[in-house]
């Protein structure tokens, strides 16, 4: 696949890229796409509708897929997952800035989302380039976080973990990881944290830590490193968890939204 058969148009200059006339099943379409997602964080295909089959050639065109086995799967399809708001849903999967499933010794690499079914007004996705942040950090304070590395426990969906007691007993899910990572395939390197399964420092307290990454979780979230992108049938996202955050907005109250998801194993980062 030649790069001039489609459209890439750029979301923002840290963020993000949209491809309109992308052939995701054309002979080296996997290697462009992965070519794209590391450059831009998230990438978005638009006017591009898929069958569940398809979904599922998409993703594995990525790596394995690594399903979620607490969520619900959709009928004769068990590596696709449902994500599904209904009108009496107060709160919905994913409604807080997150990477996903970071508390795993390897993190999943990629995420796969497809549009099914959406509500009349709002429900669009949010992201944060982790890179971009890092980017902007001080040479001074890049250099003091090169050796740190932090704590990810599961800790519940909604949970900010450093205003917790600690949780860690030998059943939690948990996992140690570079506060900076080099991503795979790339010399880029990037912050990795998670709001919402970012515990503390390895080796510090929950009182040490608090400080410097409250302030590292607020600086990601600067709008300059973050993107907007409004779903629409026939649309899906392809992103790097590696080097970004996402937020599913919570603004259709009354009203479906249903996505198929699958996360896909990577290289380990370093």
């Amino acid at each position: 696949m030649q790069q001039d058969t489609f459209e890439i148009k750029r979301s923002t200059s840290a963020i993000g890229a949209e491809l309109h006339g992308f052939e995701p099943f054309a002979p080296s379409a996997a290697e462009v796409l992965k070519r794209l997602v590391g450059q831009h964080g998230v990438i978005c295909i638009r006017d591009t509708p898929m069958s569940p089959e398809q979904e599922i050639r998409l993703a594995s065109q990525l790596g394995s897929i690594v399903p979620t086995p607490q969520l619900r799967k959709i009928d004769g399809f068990p590596l696709i997952e449902e994500v599904r708001k209904t009108p009496v849903q107060a709160r919905g999967l994913g409604d807080v800035w997150h990477t996903d499933q970071s508390f795993r010794p390897r993190p999943p690499r990629y995420t796969v989302l497809f549009a099914k079914e959406l509500p009349p007004v709002g429900g669009d996705t949010l992201f944060a380039s982790m890179a971009a942040a890092y980017d902007a950090l001080s040479e001074q304070c890049k250099a003091s976080l090169s050796t740190l590395q932090a704590l990810h426990v599961d800790c519940g969906p909604y949970g900010n973990a450093i205003h917790k007691d600690d949780p860690l007993t030998p059943q939690t899910r948990h996992a140690v990881h570079p506060v900076v990572i080099t991503l795979p395939g790339s010399e880029r390197r990037s912050l990795y944290l998670s709001p919402d399964k970012t515990w503390r420092f390895d080796g510090w307290t929950n009182e040490e830590s608090e400080g410097l990454l409250n302030f590292l979780l607020r600086f990601v979230q600067r709008p300059e490193f973050t993107v907007r992108y409004r779903w629409r049938p026939g649309t899906a996202l392809v992103w790097d968890n590696y080097q970004t955050w996402h937020y599913a907005v919570n603004d259709y109250a009354g009203h479906t939204r249903v996505m198929h998801r699958m996360m896909v194993d990577g290289d380990p980062f370093a």
